[in-house]
């Protein structure tokens, strides 16, 4: 079992867009990226200071072609949950992880409302890879 919070994170930082968001993700493991990614996200939906309470979890299984593809359908089923549950996920726990499957706990709170509306994770500019650090990166673009 693998826990992954903001402890562990490596990096995430947004980048300019005309119309969407952008987010660069860079970590040194896949789980790390992805966590890291799920962090990122969950900053752009709830920036401001709330009053988080209500621990919530939720479990998340998913099989996609290639580890791109699992980040973005990972990240577009946690969008669901919070849009659908209005709860932050910002934590994840992996039970099982590899390139094309994941098995993974989420925690996070309850909140009033969201500071941006991300209507989809796209797949647009999405590619894991390994940088000349010998990091995994990707960029993410939101539509908002």
């Amino acid at each position: 079992m693998i826990r992954l919070c903001g402890e562990s994170m490596k990096h995430f930082k947004l980048i300019e867009h005309t119309a969407d968001i952008r987010l660069y993700v860079e970590a040194t493991t896949y789980e790390e990226l992805f966590a890291t990614a799920l962090q990122g996200m969950a900053s752009i939906i709830c920036s401001h200071d709330a009053t988080l309470n209500n621990d919530q979890r939720g479990e998340i299984r998913i099989e996609s072609q290639d580890i791109t593809t699992l980040l973005i359908d990972f990240l577009s089923e946690v969008l669901t949950r919070v849009q659908t549950d209005k709860v932050l996920f910002c934590s994840v726990t992996f039970l099982k992880f590899t390139q094309t499957m994941m098995h993974a706990r989420l925690e996070g709170f309850n909140v009033d409302h969201f500071d941006e509306d991300i209507k989809a994770v796209t797949y647009h500019e999405a590619e894991v890879k390994k940088n000349n650090r010998g990091n995994y990166e990707t960029i993410i673009v939101f539509d908002v």
